[in-house]
């Protein structure tokens, strides 16, 4: 197993920016527990430090949001758990925004 010990410039960027990325995330996540910022929010602009995050973590991240709650949203909205909030369809979308805004 080779170690990097000076770390390229393309290394070095890539790590600055999944460094900002999870960053972004937390301030998101920290956002929406303190409801200064709803999901619904969050799912209708996407943001591009929350692109790649999976609608449950978005979802978890809510307070009284658990696994089951999440699970029965998304099956109303035909998406996975799984799902990056950058794949969602405009249907999903519109879908996860509405019952999240009731």
């Amino acid at each position: 197993m080779a170690t990097m010990t000076g770390g390229t410039p393309q290394a070095l960027r890539a790590l600055e920016h999944a460094n900002h990325v999870r960053s972004g995330r937390a301030q998101l996540k920290r956002a929406i527990a303190a409801g200064r910022l709803t999901a619904a929010e969050v799912i209708e602009r996407c943001p591009d430090e929350a692109a790649g995050m999976t609608i449950g973590e978005l979802l978890r991240s809510q307070p009284r949001w658990g696994p089951a709650r999440c699970a029965r949203l998304l099956l109303a909205a035909e998406a996975s758990e799984a799902r990056p909030l950058r794949a969602l369809t405009g249907r999903q979308r519109g879908v996860l925004v509405a019952r999240l805004s009731l």
